[in-house]
């Protein structure tokens, strides 16, 4: 029987004035799976995220979540948005609230889940992320790794379908990363449905067991994420490659996506 993918896209087009980012994206992503998509600063990656739940909306094609047409008008986007989280780069916790406060707040707002539920709930999920000893502290009191740690056990505590994750290690330094990517190899061997944005190879062939690169909006090339990242076929993915295994070897930046 063919089953619809959990995420399915097709001829998905985002324009922004004259500028098309995102140019007849076709994207599927079975339940259980983590994909991994790469490619140069502005090809369109976090707006591909975005567009998947009307953060920013689509000005063509199809997107359908769990079997939701997200672009209609019926689509009840609340309920999209409890289904398939995204957690950004920059962490988005409030610095006045304690780590579990964080976690706790949409389960509350959100979900409308009794506080007592509530608070059980974020500090099964901050145990999850390793972040029982942190339940307490403020978000300026943890490392960079402890926050974007925080951010996923929000996530993770909505029991969500999937989660998005958008240049999750990019502000972090190698040992920070090795914290965050614990995580998210832990997710993976849970089940938990990944789309992971990143500029990270070495962390993409980690966590990831298919691999797409972008280029101009487009897909250009997508596979297991060893053979995409190790063996590329497509000319465009391979002089990307190329530059990105330079960096690492000189140590130098990662660009932001």
């Amino acid at each position: 029987m063919n089953v619809e993918p959990l995420i399915h896209v097709r001829g998905l087009v985002k324009r922004f004035g004259p500028t098309r980012v995102l140019q007849g994206v076709d994207l599927d992503v079975r339940e259980g799976e983590v994909l991994a998509i790469v490619g140069p600063s502005g090809c369109g990656k976090s707006t591909l995220l975005r567009c998947l739940t009307r953060l920013v909306e689509p000005d063509e094609g199809t997107v359908r979540l769990d079997g939701v047409d997200v672009r209609s008008k019926a689509a009840d986007l609340r309920l999209v948005r409890e289904r398939f989280v995204i957690v950004f780069q920059a962490f988005n916790l409030f610095p006045h609230l304690r780590a579990r406060e964080n976690v706790t707040l949409p389960l509350l707002r959100v979900l409308g889940l009794p506080r007592d539920k509530a608070k059980a709930r974020a500090t099964e999920t901050l145990s999850k992320v390793g972040l029982s000893d942190k339940a307490g502290a403020y978000p300026g009191e943890l490392s960079g790794g402890q926050q974007q740690r925080v951010a996923i056990a929000r996530a993770l505590a909505m029991r969500p379908k999937a989660i998005f994750f958008d240049e999750p290690t990019s502000a972090l330094d190698p040992e920070l990363t090795g914290e965050v990517l614990r995580v998210l190899l832990t997710l993976a061997d849970e089940g938990m449905t990944m789309i992971i944005v990143t500029h990270e190879m070495a962390f993409a062939k980690e966590v990831a067991n298919r691999a797409a690169f972008m280029d101009a909006g487009r897909i250009v090339e997508e596979g297991p994420a060893r053979e995409v990242l190790e063996n590329p076929q497509h000319e465009r993915t391979r002089a990307f490659l190329a530059r990105s295994l330079s960096r690492e070897r000189g140590g130098g930046p990662t660009p932001p996506s």
